[in-house]
């Protein structure tokens, strides 16, 4: 089990690590986290980021650091996400008109001025 999160927290890793060499930029770490199906909010990235050490003063994060701390949090189950029925109750309060979509203009005006 751990082999195979441990490949699977690589895989993601390597995806933001654009010039291939097992570091990506300390600001990609909160989309890799998301990416593997967790979904801290921006403190609770912070504090990962915390427990591992940041490579200064270009801000990168190595492959080996990561991985031992990203692997604890997938065994704890950690940052789950949102449950569907929340998120569903959520949409259908912005469905104003329950027509089973939000415009881009509607989203905007949520997001922006309500």
């Amino acid at each position: 089990l751990v082999a195979e999160i441990e490949k699977k927290i690589t895989e993601a890793f390597e995806v933001f690590d654009r010039e291939s060499n097992n570091t990506v930029d300390v600001r990609e770490i909160g989309c890799i986290v998301r990416s593997l199906g967790c979904f801290p909010n921006e403190a609770e990235v912070q504090e990962l980021l915390a427990k591992i050490e940041v490579e200064e003063p270009g801000g990168f994060v190595h492959l080996e650091k990561f991985l031992p701390v990203m692997t604890k949090v997938l065994l704890d189950r950690r940052f789950r996400p949102i449950p569907e029925d929340v998120i569903l109750h959520a949409f259908e309060a912005l469905d104003e008109n329950k027509c089973g979509y939000i415009t881009k203009e509607d989203l905007v005006k949520h997001l922006t001025e309500e």
